[in-house]
């Protein structure tokens, strides 16, 4: 099954060609994040505005690189069914990729695919790696990581979710923007933190600042499924940085250094001891990393090392499908995993779309 699909849940215009649940035969990102920089964040309106001005030419460019040298009709005659983010997200971003996807299955009478973006996530670890099709991966533990959202899921077998613990307030995404803001780095947060976090060579004997890894009460009220372990709160980390900067601003890049270090290993060690804490409650077979901050060299190893001694397979995507992207869009709805709806031109878009 070939599918055509679209991504446009916040700041990304993405379109792709995906076949049989992994292998990506085009896949094109327009990334919006030079026109958020200025507000050290995305700016919703900004971001609809673009997505409007950027589908069709991304939606065209997706076609003529998956079928190179072939007239349009004849093209889209190869495309079995079109695919698009339906939730959760910017609503008014969603609605462009949503309605342009909804035109083209109405022009070309091709079915309509709505995805789950989340469920997305965790299936990107699969695109390019047709190895996996048959693979022993269930039941498996998922963690999408991005600017708004951190959800731990698990799934008893393909395409079937279940929420089981997530941020309370911050997304670690948003986390790391946050303070990125707070220290005068710029945007996005997460790739330059990651970077001068590397610099850091601490003097012997030197630890890290001990800031807080975002612990929940176990009386905190939780909607219902969530286990109050595998829930995490960002919002008293960024209050410690704060705290931090302001009595001990950094005087030097070996300072800068030393605070990036410190509050990058509290997130990750925040989402290392969820997974550490979820692998003990069951016997999965693998876990999925997915989402932008799955980019995080830092996290990846020590999620990785996390599996290795639990004997569980860790499972992450390539670089170019970590960020949000159309091509696990395609590829999950190519496998059968779009969401089940009778009547999905009638559907609207969902920002608040549960996993």
């Amino acid at each position: 099954m070939i599918v055509f699909g679209i991504e446009s849940s916040c700041d990304e215009t993405a379109a792709a060609v995906v076949a049989d649940g992994c292998r990506v035969l085009s896949s094109v990102i327009y990334s919006q994040v030079p026109l958020h920089q200025p507000y050290g964040g995305v700016v919703p309106e900004i971001a609809s505005r673009s997505h409007i001005e950027k589908i069709r030419p991304i939606l065209e460019q997706a076609l003529a690189e998956a079928f190179p040298g072939e007239p349009d009709e004849a093209a889209w005659a190869h495309i079995d069914a079109i695919a698009a983010t339906c939730g959760p997200g910017l609503a008014a971003s969603l609605l462009v990729g949503w309605t342009a996807a909804k035109g083209l299955a109405l022009a070309l009478d091709k079915p309509l695919l709505p995805v789950n973006h989340m469920h997305a996530h965790l299936w990107s670890v699969r695109l390019n790696h047709p190895e996996l099709e048959n693979a022993a991966l269930y039941p498996q533990l998922g963690l999408a990581v991005s600017g708004g959202h951190t959800c731990f899921v698990e799934s008893p077998e393909p395409h079937h979710f279940r929420l089981i613990g997530q941020t309370i307030d911050d997304a670690a995404g948003e986390a790391f923007d946050k303070a990125a803001k707070l220290l005068g780095l710029g945007y996005p947060g997460g790739p330059v933190i990651d970077r001068l976090a590397r610099t850091w060579v601490p003097a012997p004997g030197e630890r890290p600042i001990p800031f807080p890894r975002g612990r929940v009460s176990p009386e905190h009220p939780l909607q219902e499924g969530l286990l109050p372990e595998l829930c995490v709160s960002f919002s008293g980390l960024k209050t410690a940085l704060l705290t931090y900067a302001r009595k001990h601003p950094p005087q030097t890049e070996a300072d800068a250094a030393k605070l990036a270090f410190s509050y990058q290993e509290a997130i990750v060690e925040a989402l290392a001891l969820r997974v550490e804490q979820a692998l003990k409650r069951r016997a999965y077979r693998s876990f999925a990393l997915g989402g932008g901050v799955s980019l995080n060299r830092r996290l990846r190893d020590r999620l990785a090392a996390v599996c290795a001694q639990g004997g569980v397979r860790f499972l992450t995507a390539e670089p170019g499908f970590c960020g949000d992207n159309a091509a696990m869009i395609a590829g999950l709805a190519s496998a059968g995993g779009a969401l089940r709806d009778p009547d999905p031109l009638a559907r609207d878009v969902d920002p608040s779309l549960p996993v």
